[in-house]
Formats: C-alpha cells, sequence, structure tokens
C-alpha cells in the first residue's frame, strides 16, 4: 500500500513556472499549501536518468532532502512515434537553452517531414518524496495527433503542437479546465490521489 500524503504543505520540484501552475491548480481542492523549489531557491539536480520515472525521482528526491518537506516531481515529454519516441526526456532540452518550445517544435516538424503518421503521446510521471528517502510514483499517458502549424497560446511547452484524440483543438486552444481533465499529467495525477492521499469519508 502506498504511504499517505498527511502534510499541509508541498514542494513541486520544478523550477517551471507553467508546470508548477498547473500542479498547483490540480492540487488546489485537497487544501495543500505549494511552493515551487525555485521559490526556496533549491538548485535544479542533473537529470542524468535514462526514463521518465528515473528523472522524477531524481528532482522529488532533492527537493526533498534540501527542503524537509514533502515534494512533488514531474518529469514529462513528447514521444513521437515516427521518431522512435523522441524527443522523449530530452523534450525540455529540445527546446534549448532558452527554453523556447518554438524551436522544439519545429524541429520536431522538420524531422517528421511529409510522414503521415503524425501520432504522438505524452508521458507523465509524478513522484512523491518524502525527506526520509520514501518515494511513490505514477505514469500517465495522453494519444493524439501533432498539427502544423501550432495553434493557441493557452498551456506550454508542446501544447500548441499537439491535438488529443477525439478532439479538434489543440491543448493550448482549450479551456485549461478541459485540459487538466484529459491530460497526462492528470492521467498521473488522478493515481497520485487515489494512492497517496487520505479519503475524506
Amino acid at each position: 500500500m502506498a504511504r499517505q500524503f498527511s502534510g499541509k504543505k508541498l514542494v513541486i520540484a520544478s523550477h517551471n513556472m507553467g508546470k508548477v501552475r498547473e500542479i498547483g491548480e490540480l492540487l488546489a481542492p485537497f487544501g495543500v499549501e505549494t511552493i515551487s523549489a525555485g521559490d526556496l531557491n533549491l538548485p535544479e539536480p542533473v537529470e542524468d536518468g535514462d526514463t521518465f520515472i528515473a528523472n522524477a525521482e531524481i528532482k522529488a528526491l532533492a527537493s526533498a532532502t534540501k527542503s524537509g518537506l514533502p515534494a512533488l516531481a514531474d518529469d514529462s515529454g513528447l514521444e513521437v512515434k515516427m521518431l522512435g519516441g523522441e524527443p522523449g526526456i530530452y523534450s525540455a532540452r529540445w527546446a534549448g537553452p532558452s527554453k523556447d518550445f518554438n524551436i522544439a517544435m519545429t524541429e520536431v516538424n522538420r524531422q517528421l517531414g511529409d510522414s503521415k503518421d503524425r501520432t504522438a503521446n505524452f508521458t507523465c510521471v509524478l513522484t512523491l518524496a518524502w525527506p526520509d528517502g520514501h518515494m511513490e510514483s505514477f505514469e500517465g499517458k495522453v494519444f493524439g495527433d501533432l498539427t502544423w502549424p501550432m495553434r493557441g497560446e493557452r498551456g506550454f511547452g508542446y501544447d500548441p503542437f499537439f491535438v488529443p484524440g477525439g478532439h479538434q483543438l489543440t491543448f493550448a486552444e482549450m479551456d485549461p479546465a478541459a485540459k487538466h481533465a484529459m491530460s497526462h499529467r492528470a492521467d498521473a495525477f488522478r493515481q497520485l490521489i487515489d494512492a497517496c492521499f487520505p479519503k475524506n469519508d
């Protein structure tokens, strides 16, 4: 059985404000106060894992041990079928040192060329770590297709590029609540809540 989260304050182990905001919105109904690793001036650890789970665990454990508080880390990325799963765990790195995802999306589109198969999925791993080193990890996915040109001003990262299956709008065109209901992060988050957050009967 997974360890239960019983505190009121949780560190979001990320310096990506889009990700911090989205996770904070998902946690809001549970009365949890969130603070980002960036706000605490925690250094960003070297993400040298070879899977989403490994990198999420590196980030969560680093924030938990340095802050003395439970920490939640997200490692997520875009996996493109015709590119053999790339950019995958390197999704942020494809955006370059300036974290410009327009560069990343343009490069993915260039590599796809005129391929008819533009199927892709987002994967998200959420790891909840405690200062004593205990960790719980959960993986979520959402499948869809890549569109070009990019569309929409909402969301972050590769959102303007991705149309989830059965929908016409990109993640960046959707109302945030609609995206939260179906995203890879929401999938992992539901598993996290079911396993680690006490039920109020």
